[in-house]
C-alpha cells in the first residue's frame, strides 16, 4: 500500500509587483517552494487567498512564503519608512490562514516574510527597514553570508555550526514573540532563524527553497534536508492525531 503523503499548504504571492494599473489580481508563487516540498515527500497545495479554514482542515502543515512586507499595524507600530511596501489583500487572508493552523496546533514553517508574519502574530516585532534602523544591508541576490547556528537547533543538527545563506530582505525580526528562541544569527546579530520552544513552529529569514534541489550555487549547503525535516515533522504530527 502506498504511503500517504502529507499535504502542505503554501501561501501565495500576487502580481502586485507589476507596474501596470487596473490589471486583474493574479495569484503567483515561485515554483521553487512547491519543488522543495514535493522533493521532500509532501504534496504542495497553493492556497489562492480563499477558504483559510477549509484549507487548514484538508492540509497537514503550512509553509508561509516570502513576498512583500507585512503591515506595521500587525505588530502594533505606525508606518515609519516609505520603503515599506505591503499587500493588504494577501495579509488579510494570510493572517486568517496562519491563525487557523496555529489554533489547530499543526506544523508551520515560515520563510522570509513568513517568518516575520509568524513572529508578529505570536506577539513579536519587526525591523521595518534594516538599512535605516541598523545600517545593515541584507538585500542582494548575489550575496551569500555566514550565519552561526545555535547548538541543538534544527539548523545546527542539519548543517553544523557555521554555514552560508542567501540574503534578500530589508526587514527582519526585531523582538521575538514569547515562546520563540533565536537559532541562527548573522555576523551583525540579525536573527536569521528561530524555533518555538514547545510547538511545531520554526522559521528562517533566508530563502532555503532557492538553495535546494538542482541549484548550481555551491557556496551554501543544499537546504533540501530542511524541507525533509519539515515533512517528517508533519508526518509525526499527523500520526499523533491518528490521521496518517
Amino acid at each position: 500500500m502506498r504511503e500517504k503523503k502529507p499535504i502542505i499548504a503554501i501561501s501565495n504571492d500576487a502580481n502586485i509587483y507589476l507596474e501596470e494599473k487596473n490589471v486583474p489580481r493574479i495569484i503567483a508563487c515561485p515554483a521553487s517552494y512547491a519543488q522543495a516540498v514535493a522533493a521532500a515527500g509532501g504534496v504542495p497545495l497553493l492556497t489562492c487567498e480563499q477558504c483559510p479554514a477549509e484549507i487548514e482542515t484538508i492540509s497537514d502543515g503550512l509553509l508561509l512564503t516570502g513576498g512583500k512586507d507585512i503591515e506595521p499595524a500587525l505588530y502594533h507600530e505606525e508606518l515609519q519608512y516609505d520603503t515599506v511596501k505591503t499587500d493588504e489583500i494577501r495579509s488579510a487572508f494570510e493572517v486568517e490562514l496562519a491563525k487557523a493552523f496555529l489554533d489547530a496546533g499543526k506544523p508551520v514553517f515560515g520563510v522570509c516574510r513568513g517568518s516575520q508574519l509568524l513572529n508578529a502574530l505570536l506577539g513579536g516585532t519587526i525591523y521595518q527597514d534594516l538599512p535605516e534602523q541598523l545600517g545593515f544591508i541584507h538585500f542582494d541576490r548575489a550575496l551569500r553570508h555566514y550565519v552561526e547556528a545555535v547548538p541543538g537547533s534544527i539548523l545546527h543538527r542539519l548543517f553544523g555550526a557555521r554555514f552560508r545563506v542567501n540574503s534578500t530582505h530589508h526587514q527582519s525580526v526585531h523582538q521575538l514573540a514569547p515562546g520563540l528562541k533565536a537559532t541562527a544569527l548573522s555576523p551583525e546579530g540579525i536573527i536569521e532563524a528561530y524555533e518555538h520552544e514547545s510547538r511545531p513552529i520554526f522559521a528562517c529569514q533566508f530563502h532555503p527553497e532557492r538553495l535546494s534541489l538542482l541549484t548550481d550555487d555551491h557556496r551554501t549547503p543544499d537546504f533540501l534536508p530542511l524541507f525533509e525535516y519539515f515533512i517528517a515533522l508533519v508526518r509525526q504530527d499527523a500520526a499523533q492525531r491518528g490521521e496518517a
